[in-house]
């Protein structure tokens, strides 16, 4: 009995920080939070309830194996939010089992919300970013294509996957991965002085209005 208390409060906690203060607060999207919760929480109760029945446990496991695959493929997920999918499913998993001793299966969910928490640190790789460019002219060339992907992402290119490549229609679809190149310092400072610049051509501008409208004032008032 010790043990089950012990694997419900730690899939309670376990589910709850990975979900709110882990995932949310870095990806915002609330509908996943839900699914999230409802995963690991269902799949707790099954595997409860199985293991301590006649019925076997890859019964349990391959249905919601199966509600897992139709939810994935039912909406799109990035490979992230995916990660985090398994993970609830392996939080709800290890608690329902709530193996011998009492500390595994907090220590094992302790452990899976530490290595999401380490994984997806916005710290790691934070200029490496992932997109699908579309361009209007058909790149044979992967020099050519590097030179036009550099200068219209401003970033380093790390690899380029070309998904289609049209000749007829003069079409380049590819899969680039890149960093972000730093901000020198000396553009940063051309941009403040540019503001700064800004600022007091429109205070100038708004003290001579004020002085325009004074003297449109002060006439009014001679005549």
């Amino acid at each position: 009995m010790l043990s089950f208390w012990t694997g419900l409060a730690s899939n309670v906690i376990g589910i709850t920080v990975l979900v709110y203060f882990v995932y949310f607060r870095r990806h915002f999207r609330r509908d996943l939070v839900l699914a999230y919760i409802a995963l690991s929480m269902g799949i707790f109760a099954v595997t409860l309830l199985l293991s301590g029945s006649g019925a076997g446990m890859g019964l349990g496991l391959g249905l919601f194996g199966i509600l897992s695959i139709i939810r994935l493929r039912s909406d799109t997920l990035t490979q992230e939010e995916v990660a985090y999918y398994f993970i609830s499913l392996a939080i709800g998993l290890v608690n329902g089992l709530h193996p011998d001793p009492a500390w595994l299966a907090p220590s094992a969910t302790a452990a899976l919300v530490l290595v999401m928490f380490l994984a997806d640190h916005p710290s790691f790789a934070p200029r490496t970013e992932r997109q699908t460019v579309t361009l209007e002219k058909a790149y044979p060339k992967k020099a050519d294509l590097q030179s036009a992907l550099e200068e219209l992402l401003d970033a380093k290119i790390l690899r380029t996957v070309v998904v289609e490549l049209d000749m007829v229609r003069d079409l380049t679809i590819v899969d680039v991965r890149f960093r972000i190149n730093a901000a020198s310092p000396d553009s940063n400072c051309a941009k403040a002085e540019n503001y700064a610049g800004t600022y007091e051509l429109a205070k100038g501008q708004s003290a001579s209005q004020n002085s325009s409208v004074q003297n449109g004032a002060k006439q009014e008032s001679w005549s």
